[in-house]
């Protein structure tokens, strides 16, 4: 059942219109499930909550999508830190609706030169509402253009417990790779190993869970301990990820992004579902130095950018992204 994950930002009116509401954490899903080609397509909004208040649930959001929605009812400083995010998380395509409320305006000039300076000029603007099959057709069309780096299994844990018959559940999203039942799995930093018994997908028993995939994992032949939020699954011997206690790295800065760092300041680093607080060390020359409150696990291949933020630097918290070699 391939699964498209959209990173909408927008109001819950239009995302019920597009799909079925389902989980309510920090971040809404709506889920929208169509035959094509006789296999199962799935469409999963994940719509993040508590913005411009709280900036993880977005960074969280982004980190799983692959395509964006961006719902404009007016033009101010949130909407311009939502767009250089998606853009510094390399989401190089979505939709863009202008729908204002009763009796305002809103200008398709502005918002262009926003989308082209942000990153996002391949994003499709919409002037008004479309209608829900509309949107819904593009997002399949963006389905069938996305590739799958073949790549090893990475699965940050976001859920674990207990449960009577099955045993412990680890769940999250497969960033990258798969995971098969009977599988031979790693749980980092316990440095434990683990068997898969079986996966769920959906609600629904699966062999195989593949990335774009919210999984819930039966593993046997782990402690509970081994197990907490942020936790990273991969298969045992894989050797795929680094484990990063102090890191430097050159900072590629966000558009519109004012702020320079300087030595004691705290940043936080967004990659993989991980929010991880670090404090700058060193500055020389181009480069940063920081010294990560708990390890920052980054992929050796095909890792995504590391987007680097600032709580205090409202209204632009986003201050740029690096990628740890």
């Amino acid at each position: 059942m391939p699964v498209l994950n959209v990173a909408f930002v927008g109001s819950e009116s239009l995302a019920r219109k597009i799909a079925k509401k389902g989980d309510v954490r920090d971040i809404e899903s709506y889920v929208f499930k169509e035959e094509r080609d006789g296999e199962m397509r799935i469409i999963s909004l994940l719509r993040p909550l508590k913005h411009p208040e709280k900036i993880r649930p977005l960074l969280s959001v982004l980190n799983v999508a692959k395509i964006g929605i961006i719902e404009i009812s007016k033009v101010n400083a949130a909407l311009g830190e939502i767009c250089v995010s998606f853009g510094c998380a390399n989401i190089n395509e979505g939709l863009v609706i202008i729908n204002p409320q009763d009796g305002e305006w809103v200008d398709p000039d502005q918002v262009r030169i926003i989308l082209e300076q942000s990153g996002l000029k391949n994003w499709q603007l919409f002037e008004q509402l479309p209608d829900e099959h509309s949107i819904r057709e593009k997002l399949y069309s963006f389905m069938d253009n996305i590739e799958n780096q073949k790549s090893s299994l990475i699965l940050p844990v976001d859920q674990f417990f207990n449960v009577k018959g099955v045993g412990l559940v680890a769940i999250g999203y497969v960033q990258s790779g798969s995971v098969s039942k009977h599988d031979s799995i790693q749980v980092l930093p316990a440095d434990e190993n683990g068997i898969v018994r079986s996966l769920q997908v959906m609600d629904d028993d699966v062999d195989i869970a593949v990335s774009g995939d919210r999984v819930g994992l039966a593993i046997r032949n782990l402690r509970e301990e081994a197990l907490h939020r942020g936790c990273m699954i991969v298969h045992a011997d894989s050797n795929v990820l680094n484990k990063n206690i102090s890191s430097t790295f050159t900072l590629n800065k966000a558009p519109f992004q004012k702020r320079v760092l300087q030595i004691g300041d705290v940043i936080h680093a967004a990659v993989d579902m991980q929010f991880i607080v670090g404090r700058i060390k060193n500055i020389e020359d181009s480069k940063l130095t920081v010294d990560w409150e708990i390890p920052l696990w980054t992929r050796k291949k095909f890792s995504p950018p590391i987007i680097i933020t600032q709580l205090d630097a409202g209204p632009m918290r986003i201050i740029g992204t690096t990628i740890l070699q």
